[in-house]
């Protein structure tokens, strides 16, 4: 089953539980999915479901510092649910060793002596760690480790 399939199972399983908050957040999803198919004039892969879902959860993240610094707890409360439903499609996600290890190979393997080297290193680790640890931690790691 691809995940596309598995998101509009959980919708219509929402529906039947009549779980509002769920079925608002996996129809969103869903919508999201939908643009970008029009858009792009492509078939849903999982990689690219993946993708949208951690544009999605980046946004959750941002609006709840916004909300917190506004002192909306309830908004805050409502994007932390929305993040839930959707980490839950996100595979299992790597610790911070499982993460080490990978940049070792990944610079190892595109021979990176520095800095300048860090977009061959992120295109190697993008298309292996989507959805399994968060890109900006990890260019935040990439770059200390090439520094250093």
């Amino acid at each position: 089953m691809t995940l596309k399939d598995r998101i509009t199972e959980d919708m219509k399983a929402a529906m039947r539980a009549r779980e509002a908050a769920r079925l608002s957040t996996v129809r969103l999803l869903l919508a999201a999915m939908k643009q970008k198919e029009i858009d792009e004039r492509i078939a849903m892969e999982d990689a690219v479901v993946l993708a949208i879902i951690e544009k999605m959860l980046k946004q959750r993240r941002e609006s709840i510092a916004q909300y917190e610094k506004a002192g909306r707890r309830d908004l805050v409360e409502a994007e932390k649910a929305e993040i839930a439903v959707l980490s839950a499609y996100l595979p299992r996600q790597l610790s911070d060793a499982e993460v080490a290890k990978e940049i070792e190979a990944a610079i190892a393997a595109s021979g990176a002596a520095g800095p300048k080297d860090m977009g061959k290193v992120m295109g190697l680790l993008k298309s292996r760690l989507a959805g399994r640890t968060d890109m900006g931690k990890l260019s935040g790691l990439v770059k200390a480790k090439l520094q250093g």
